[in-house]
């Protein structure tokens, strides 16, 4: 299968040896970065020098503790600075002024400015999307009469540096059988698929991936410790976020009226609240007026402001092997907020984390596997593809008097999965039914019970007994 993939993708495949190494784990990169640096310093058979990649990191990818002292040789050395970060960048309305941001390193706009010059050379680059990958060079501006200092970027150049060719991604799907691909998607995300004992636990871990490719799939997962869901939400996509414990505002999850700032929904393809148990959300009843908003339509009103977002909200959480049980109630340990059945109905399907094996070093690639970086893309892409969901809604029959959630949540997760696993499909003559039905349609419906099974639990008065319809595809399509 390796030399097929290679033959197929060619240069956007790299050698991931995550089995005889801890070289990349102790430096805490993102999948996404690791691949892109391995792309860069990888020969042809995979190898590379540790000591090579290991000065590349430490003169390029700063750790936040080293931000003071970055903007002390911009200032005090006068020096230009690159690093390897995320940006995003602002016009200003009232003077036309430029500027930028680094999220990561509490650098806002500002404090910060884009000459002309810079922004005609660079503007192609920068505007792609609110946020992005990419190598960052500054300087800076001193004080003068005409305003205070200001740090001013002086190059940039993306992270991609290729085009990314979706519909080439689309027809090299044909190339492969559906388990084949199942195990190029595994390698993708850092997995090796012969690490699994069997289908199920396969597709389990795949079905993480389906908010990556389809906007607002609002999914929970509990799962033991150890099964890698922090890991495949928070580092393999450079589209996403992860937030672990802490406290999540309505401020920061949706609009900052102080800064003037939109929150995590609009500016990523989804937001996962890890260690959900954990979580302080500050003012529940505001937060939960927020969240059923936003699940629902997608917007969200804070004060006078309204905005739109594309993020899917998703709930990660550990369980104990006695609530492990699908028909039974699995939210004891979640947070207040989440017990409202208004508000969990709006969640479309739920994972059933504990069919994912613990992570083991025989899960880990060592082979030659698609560049995450490549696969994040692609799959930032197809979020944006209105085909597959026009395909769902030719192929699904949807019965009298259904609920409009329960359809909803069934069409958007049978599209993600159909842009996961089918990608070639381009109008429903294209789809193999039985595949659909087996890969897509039933796997939707099972994840939107789980959901309904727990809304008995929390209103059996208007939820209890309350089945899924059912959903199946229309008579004339199998003619």
């Amino acid at each position: 299968m390796s030399n097929k993939l290679r033959e197929c993708f060619d240069e956007m495949v790299v050698y991931k040896d995550l089995q005889k190494t801890n070289f990349f784990s102790s430096l805490s990169l993102p999948s996404f970065l690791r691949d892109w640096i391995l792309k860069k310093f990888e020969d042809d058979e995979g190898n590379y020098s540790t000591e090579e990649i290991s000065n590349f990191i430490r003169a390029y990818y700063p750790r936040k503790e080293e931000w003071v002292s970055i903007k002390d040789r911009l200032i005090t050395d006068n020096e230009h600075v690159k690093i390897l970060a995320k940006i995003s960048v602002d016009v200003d309305i009232r003077t036309s002024e430029k500027s930028f941001a680094l999220p990561e390193f509490g650098l806002s706009s500002r404090e910060t400015y884009i000459d002309e010059n810079v922004w005609e050379e660079c503007k192609e680059d920068l505007l792609k999307s609110r946020e992005q990958w990419g190598v960052v060079e500054m300087g800076y501006r001193y004080p003068d009469e005409n305003g205070p200092g200001k740090i001013k970027l002086v190059s940039f150049s993306n992270f991609c540096p290729y085009e990314v060719d979706l519909d080439f991604y689309k027809d090299i799907r044909k190339e492969f059988t559906i388990d084949e691909w199942i195990d190029v998607l595994l390698g993708a995300i850092d997995y090796n698929p012969k690490g699994y004992e069997n289908h199920l636990q396969k597709m389990t871990m795949l079905t993480r991936l389906l908010p990556f490719v389809e906007k607002r799939l609002n999914l929970i997962e509990l799962a033991p410790k150890g099964t890698g869901k922090s890991y495949l939400f928070g580092r393999v996509s450079k589209y996403s976020w992860l937030s672990t414990g802490g406290t999540m505002t309505r401020a920061k999850m949706f609009y900052d009226v102080s800064k003037r700032a939109e929150g995590l929904v609009c500016n990523n393809d989804y937001v996962a609240l890890d260690e959900i148990q954990t979580i302080d959300f500050g003012n529940v009843s505001e937060m939960q007026g927020a969240m059923k908003g936003y699940m629902e339509q997608g917007e969200f009103t804070v004060g006078t402001y309204k905005g739109i977002g594309d993020a899917g909200i998703i709930l990660l959480g550990n369980i104990l092997q006695d609530y492990m049980d699908e028909c039974g109630f699995m939210l004891k340990e979640l947070p207040d907020l989440f017990k409202e059945s208004a508000l969990m109905d709006r969640f479309h399907g739920f994972i059933k984390g504990w069919d994912i094996p613990r992570m083991h070093d025989d899960l880990k690639i060592s082979d030659w596997a698609l560049n995450s970086e490549y696969f994040c893309s692609i799959m930032h892409l197809l979020r944006n593809d209105g085909t597959y969901r026009a395909i769902v809604d030719e192929l699904i029959d949807v019965p009298e008097r259904a609920d409009v959630r329960d359809t909803e949540a069934v069409k958007r997760i049978a599209t993600a999965y159909l842009k996961l696993l089918f990608p070639n499909v381009r109008n429903k003559k294209d789809v193999d039914l039985g595949m659909f039905n087996h890969y897509c349609l039933k796997p939707a419906k099972s994840m939107r019970q789980i959901i309904r099974n727990q809304l008995g639990h929390l209103d059996p008065k208007e939820y209890g007994g309350k089945d899924v319809p059912q959903f199946k595809i229309k008579a004339e399509n199998a003619n």
